[in-house]
């Protein structure tokens, strides 16, 4: 069993749902190593998350945005932790339903993920900063 860990420092990005699944690759290219195994992502944040989506049609994440701002709005009455602005509170909301990590397994040296999928940085503040990933692999190597 090998094992294998790194930081990635994601740029800043407006709020939304950001395709990162090549970043992680080129990030860990160790991943190329192992025969099988898996692929940890967690994001060091409260305001941003991660998920696993659609990575063909950028209207779906577009769609994500627009839902999650319904379901989860800025300024309700009765949030108490306002005083880092009206987005503050519905981000911490927002990575909590989204979780802050995704585990992909590994087939012959590749994220074994569907044809369709990508993961998806979900940055859930106005101006959230960079974001700090740790993504660590495990696995049988070749």
């Amino acid at each position: 069993m090998e094992i294998y860990q790194t930081e990635l420092n994601l740029p800043p990005v407006k709020r939304g749902f950001h395709l990162i699944t090549d970043q992680i690759i080129k990030a860990m290219p160790e991943i190329q190593q192992i025969q099988t195994g898996w692929v940890q992502v967690f994001i060091k944040h409260t305001s941003a998350s991660l998920s696993i989506n659609e990575n063909a049609d950028p209207s779906v994440r577009r769609d994500f945005e627009r839902h999650f701002n319904q379901m989860i709005p800025e300024n309700a009455p009765y949030y108490e932790h306002t005083f880092e602005g009206s987005d503050d509170m519905p981000a911490h909301l927002k990575a909590s339903v989204l979780g802050a990590s995704v585990q992909i397994p590994v087939t012959n040296g590749k994220l074994n993920l569907g044809i369709w999928q990508g993961i998806y940085l979900c940055e859930h503040r106005n101006h959230g900063g960079s974001r700090s990933i740790v993504i660590t692999v495990s696995g049988i190597p070749y």
